[in-house]
C-alpha cells in the first residue's frame, strides 16, 4: 500500500528533521516554560548525520510505498530520539499499512514517552484489545475513564466500540463490568456494561443493566430502544408493550416511536404502524429527519408513492444529507422500474457519503440498458480518495462483466485489486464467487477460508463456502457444518437458509430441506431460491407446486440461468 505524503522531497526532509529540537544553550523565557508545563517532556537530542539519513530514509520508503522500510525506520529512530512525535508517527504509518505487530510496538514507546497523551493511551488499548491482552489494556482504560472529567459518559458510550474487536465476549464483559464499578451512578456505565453483557451472550444481565441505565435518566431514549430490543430476543410482544408504556410518559420520543414502528411491521400489524407513522408526521410536519424516517418504513412496507413523497419533503426540508435522500428515491424508481429517472436521481447524487454508492447503481442501470461500456467508463472516471472507494468500483466492475457473461474476467479483475488491497474482505468474497463461477474451487476455499480468518463473524463467508463445498464435492458434513454457524450469525437471512435447506436435501434430509426452503422464500422470493424449493418439490412428488413456484419466479426473473437451468432439468 503506498502512503503517499504531499509536498517535494526537499520540504519532506525538513520536515521530518524538524521534528527533533535541536540541542541549544539559550534559556526559555518564563511564559514558554509556562505554556509547556503539563507536555510531557520533550529530549534534548543531538540531530545526527544517522538520524537525518534515517530520517531521509524512512520519508523516501514512504514515497515510494515500501512501507517495510518505513515502518523499520521509523521504529529505531523512535527507540533513538525518544522523542513521542516520532513514536507517534512510527505508530500511524504502521496502522496505515495495518501491520499491527509494530504498531503495537511503537505505541507503548510512545505512551511510555508521553503518558499523559490520551492518543497514545487510546491507540495502545485498543491494540491490546486486538491482541487479546485485555490485563495490559485495563490500566490503560481505567486512565483514560478517570481522565474524562464532563466526558466520562461519551467515554463510557465509545468502550464498548473499543472492545468490540475483541472476540473472547465473556472476558470483554467482565472488563467492562470492572471499569464500571467505580461509577454505579453514571447511566452511561450500565449501558455499556449491558451491551458487554449481550454480546457475551448473558441476557439477563444485559436487561438488568439497561434496566439500571433507564432508571437513572428515564427519558434516555436510546436506552429504552435498546431495553426494547433486549426484551424482543425472547417476546416481540414484551417489547411492543414496553414500548407503548413508554410512549405514554414520553409521546415525544421520536426514535422510540420509530423502532416501535418497526416492530409492528414485523409482526405485521400494519394498521397500526400506520397509526405511527401517521403520529410522527402530525406531530413533526417539518423536521426532516422524521420525513426520512417514516420514508424508510414506508419503503419497508413496499408503500413507495408514500415514501417518495416522504423523501421529496425531506429534501424541500434541507436534510443534512441529499445525497442520501436522493439515492433513496433513486432506489424506489428502480424497484418501481422507472429506470430513466432512477438514473437520473444517482446522477444527481454529487457528494456525500452516498456518492460512490450511488454512480455505481447509475453505471449498473446503463450497462442493463446495453450501454456496458458506457458504464465502465462512468466507473473509471470516478475520483477515488480511499482504499474502501477503489474496492467499491473493483467490485462492480466485476458485476459488470459478469452480469455480460464474462466471469473469467472479472476474476482476473478481482485477482489484480488483491494484489493491491491483499487482505481487503470484500474483495476475498467477490473473488471467491467469481472462482466458483469458473470451476476455481480451489481458489474459492481459499479465498473464503482467509476471510474466515480475517472476520470470524463474517456470515456469508460461512454460507459461501459451506455451499460451495456442497456444490463442488462429497464434503457435505463439513459443508453443513459451515452452514449452521452462518446461520447462527446471521439467524433470519434467507440466503443462509436457502443452503441450509439446500445441503439437506442433498444429504437427503428432505423434509428438512423443505421446510428451511419454505421459509427462505417466505422472506425472499428469490429465483434461484424458488429454483431449490420447486427442486425439492418436485424430487417429493408435488410437481404442481413446483411448478407454481418456479412459474412465478420466472415471470420476475425470466433470464435467471439457475432457475430456466432447473426447470429444464425436469419439465423435459
Amino acid at each position: 500500500m503506498s502512503l503517499k505524503i504531499p509536498g517535494a522531497l526537499p520540504l519532506l526532509f525538513l520536515a521530518a528533521c524538524s521534528q527533533i529540537p535541536a540541542k541549544s544553550d539559550v534559556k526559555a523565557d518564563k511564559p514558554v516554560e509556562k505554556a509547556r508545563a503539563g507536555q510531557s517532556k520533550l529530549p534534548s537530542q543531538d540531530l545526527t548525520g544517522p538520524m537525518l539519513f534515517d530520517f531521509l530514509l524512512g520519508e523516501t520508503a514512504l514515497q515510494r510505498g515500501d512501507t517495510e522500510i518505513a515502518i523499520r525506520t521509523y521504529l529505531k529512530l523512535a527507540k533513538t530520539t525518544r522523542d513521542p512525535r516520532v513514536a507517534q508517527r512510527a505508530t500511524e504509518i504502521a496502522l496505515q499499512a495495518r501491520q499491527p505487530v509494530p504498531a503495537l510496538e511503537a505505541a507503548q514507546i510512545w505512551a511510555e514517552l508521553d503518558p499523559n497523551s490520551v492518543g497514545a493511551r487510546q491507540t495502545l488499548a485498543a491494540l491490546l484489545v486486538n491482541f487479546d491482552r485485555l490485563d495490559e489494556a485495563r490500566p490503560h482504560l481505567e486512565k483514560l475513564l478517570a481522565s474524562a472529567g464532563d466526558n466520562i459518559d461519551e467515554a463510557f458510550m465509545q468502550l464498548n466500540s473499543l472492545l468490540v474487536r475483541n472476540t473472547n465476549k465473556n472476558t470483554t464483559f467482565e472488563l467492562v463490568k470492572q471499569l464500571a464499578q467505580p461509577y454505579p451512578k453514571l447511566p452511561e456505565a450500565h449501558f455499556a456494561v449491558s451491551q458487554a453483557a449481550w454480546f457475551a451472550e448473558r441476557f439477563d444481565i444485559a436487561l438488568t443493566e439497561m434496566k439500571r441505565a433507564l432508571a437513572l435518566r428515564p427519558e434516555w431514549e436510546i436506552a429504552a430502544i435498546y431495553q426494547g430490543r433486549i426484551l424482543a430476543r425472547n417476546s416481540n410482544a414484551s417489547a411492543l408493550e414496553f414500548f407503548e408504556d413508554y410512549l405514554e410518559d414520553y409521546p415525544k420520543a421520536n426514535d422510540t416511536r420509530i423502532t416501535y414502528a418497526r416492530l409492528l411491521l414485523s409482526e405485521k400489524n400494519y394498521s397500526k404502524a400506520r397509526e405511527q407513522f401517521q403520529q410522527l408526521l402530525e406531530e413533526n410536519p417539518n423536521n426532516a429527519d422524521v420525513a426520512v424516517a417514516v420514508g424508510l418504513l414506508s419503503m419497508e412496507l413496499q408503500e413507495y408513492d408514500q415514501a417518495e413523497s416522504n423523501f421529496k419533503r425531506a429534501l424541500e426540508l434541507g436534510y443534512r444529507d441529499p445525497g442520501m435522500v436522493r439515492f433513496y428515491l433513486g432506489g424506489i424508481n428502480e424497484k418501481t422500474r422507472q429506470i430513466d429517472t432512477a438514473m437520473d436521481w444517482y446522477r444527481s447524487v454529487t457528494s456525500g457519503s452516498q456518492y460512490i454508492p450511488a454512480q455505481i447503481k447509475y453505471a449498473i442501470l446503463l450497462s442493463r440498458i446495453g450501454k456496458m461500456n458506457e458504464g465502465l467508463q462512468h466507473l473509471h472516471s470516478l475520483p477515488v480518495t480511499n482504499d474502501q472507494q477503489t474496492a467499491q468500483l473493483i467490485i462492480a466492475e466485476a458485476q459488470l462483466l459478469r452480469e455480460a457473461g464474462g466471469y473469467q474476467k472479472a476474476f482476473e479483475l478481482l485477482s489484480s485489486g488483491l494484489k493491491k488491497l491483499p487482505d481487503y474482505p470484500e474483495l476475498l468474497y467477490d473473488r471467491a464467487l467469481a472462482a466458483e463461477k469458473i470451476g476455481k474451487s480451489d481458489i474459492m476455499e481459499q479465498d473464503l477460508r482467509k476471510l474466515i480468518q480475517l472476520r470470524p463473524d463474517h456470515a456469508h463467508a460461512y454460507n459461501a463456502l459451506g455451499y460451495g463445498l456442497a456444490e463442488h464435492s462429497n464434503r457435505l458434513p463439513e459443508a453443513l457444518e459451515l452452514i449452521e454457524k452462518a446461520i447462527k450469525l446471521s439467524p433470519n437471512d434467507p440466503y443462509i437458509m436457502d443452503s441450509l435447506g439446500w445441503v439437506h436435501y442433498r444429504m437427503g434430509n428432505l423434509n428438512q430441506g423443505l421446510s428451511y426452503l419454505k421459509q427462505a422464500f417466505g422472506l425472499t422470493p428469490d429465483p434461484e431460491i424458488a429454483a431449490h424449493l420447486g427442486e425439492v418439490l418436485w424430487v417429493q412428488g408435488t410437481k404442481e407446486e413446483a411448478t407454481e413456484v418456479w412459474q412465478s419466479a420466472l415471470k420476475n426473473h425470466p433470464d435467471n440461468e439457475v432457475l430456466l437451468s432447473t426447470m429444464k432439468k425436469f419439465m423435459k
